[in-house]
């Protein structure tokens, strides 16, 4: 069975202490990607990006969606199960080889025999082929074909439910065909806060040619975009939290069906309201841009309601830099997607974001660069030696990545980073967008 997601949901379901959180850290630690976390934005660590011999996807631990301690056993994992059902693409459902077969194992086994989406049962804590013949076989009882046994402390048996894992993924998705130099913008927001009314309003302007495509990630619909000579693919997600009846726990999972689609977008738009302000939902969300990597544009919406009202207009804006203090480079612009104030203004920004989300520079100029800096701030004093930088290069776009080689990468201090980091926006102009820079040590290029 081959998933059309882009970038599929997978969630790991299980009693307590079958070893899911186990399972997760050593499926998250595979990821090729580099990680450069920006402090002072909350983010869920439940979930995380995974990407293994180019496939793509998004892992939840469900143990973290709802930890009840007065609920740990059957009306708990078969809640969990419920929602992987209903929210996620695939389902790892982990049971305990030491223990065997427990009544909510028949359980939930039942429940997950319902569904058409791909399951994988796979029995944890087995820790080598003897222990496989040894404990698998009381698992069969349970009626399932296939079981994958496992050791996620040990890695056994890792490697072959991973690649069988992503076989059920669908190869690298070329997506539609788009003009060239097309611009990916995702919007993101909470139902309520007018995201589908944005979009309409911009799609609604003169002087442009709109063409819906066929989505290809669940529960988003994508629309081409062609302003002048510029063209755009505007991914219209899911709200963020559904209406009506819904748990919060519930409520965590959709937002993984919206995140899900940000693996193809250049640039991520996230909508606030000015009436509600910043909630810890919203810096979830703006957390996971910059964990991707993604050019990021924050619209206050709902402005029209604070046109007369300058103190709650300084307020909200206030609380904005006070919850996000490290997005110093982020557009924020203040919008209303009824009145179109303000939304004139998107599209130049996103060009401008987009220019330095793709930027590349000349070793020379960024080494000239590096050398101004270090002379007008000296490295500081780490061990008894002064620390050098010998040279940079940049090693990516989309965001801009360097790589700086020192003598110590150990003893570069972030305060330290954060003033290189400061110089290379300045002295390159990126004052809209996240950059990484990444220090190692020039004797371990030499060792190599």
């Amino acid at each position: 069975m081959s998933l059309t997601a882009e970038n599929p949901i997978v969630a790991l379901v299980g009693r307590p202490n079958v070893g899911k959180s186990t399972l997760f850290n050593r499926i998250t630690k595979s990821r090729k990607a580099i990680v450069d976390p920006t402090p002072g934005v909350t983010r869920d660590r439940h979930y995380d990006q995974v990407v293994w011999e180019n496939k793509s996807f998004v892992l939840v631990d469900t143990g973290g969606i709802d930890d009840n301690p007065e609920d740990l056993l059957v009306n708990h994992i078969r809640e969990q199960a419920m929602m992987a059902i209903e929210e996620a693409d695939i389902v790892l459902f982990l049971m305990d080889g030491k223990e065997g077969v427990t009544p909510a194992d028949y359980e939930v086994v039942e429940l997950l025999r319902r569904t058409q989406k791909p399951i994988f049962h796979v029995v944890n804590k087995i820790d080598g082929p003897e222990k496989e013949i040894e404990l698998l076989s009381q698992f069969y009882e349970l009626g399932i074909e296939n079981l994958w046994a496992l050791s996620a402390e040990h890695s056994y048996g890792f490697r072959t439910l991973m690649d069988d894992l992503t076989e059920t993924m669908q190869s690298e998705n070329s997506g539609p065909l788009l003009p060239e130099g097309t611009v990916k913008v995702a919007f993101f927001g909470r139902p309520n806060v007018g995201k589908s009314s944005m979009i309409n309003m911009i799609l609604g302007e003169e002087r442009m040619v709109v063409s819906e495509v066929s989505g290809t990630t669940r529960d988003t619909v994508d629309t081409v975009v062609t302003k002048g000579a510029y063209s755009y693919l505007f991914i219209d997600t899911a709200g963020i939290r559904r209406k009506g009846k819904t748990k919060e726990k519930l409520e965590k999972f959709s937002i993984l069906k919206s995140l899900a689609a940000m693996s193809k977008c250049d640039i991520a738009v996230v909508l606030l309201d000015a009436e509600e302000g910043i909630t810890e939902q919203d810096t979830k969300v703006i957390g996971y841009v910059l964990d991707q990597g993604k050019g990021l544009i924050i619209l206050v919406n709902k402005w029209d309601l604070l046109k007369d009202d300058k103190k709650r207009q300084e307020a909200v804006m206030l609380e904005v830099g006070r919850q996000l203090p490290f997005l110093g480079f982020a557009p924020i612009l203040n919008v209303s997607a009824l009145t179109g104030y303000g939304i004139k203004r998107l599209f130049p920004v996103i060009g401008s974001v987009f220019r330095q989300f793709q930027a590349t520079f000349p070793t020379s100029a960024l080494n000239r660069l590096l050398q101004d800096a270090v002379d007008a701030h000296s490295p500081p004093i780490y061990k008894n030696k002064r620390l050098k930088f010998y040279y940079t290069s940049q090693i990516g776009a989309c965001p801009p990545k360097f790589v700086v080689m020192t003598n110590s990468y150990k003893g570069v201090h972030f305060s330290y980073k954060r003033y290189l980091i400061n110089k290379f926006r300045e002295g390159l102009g990126l004052d809209k967008v996240s950059i990484q820079i990444i220090f190692k040590d020039k004797s371990e290029q030499r060792e190599k």
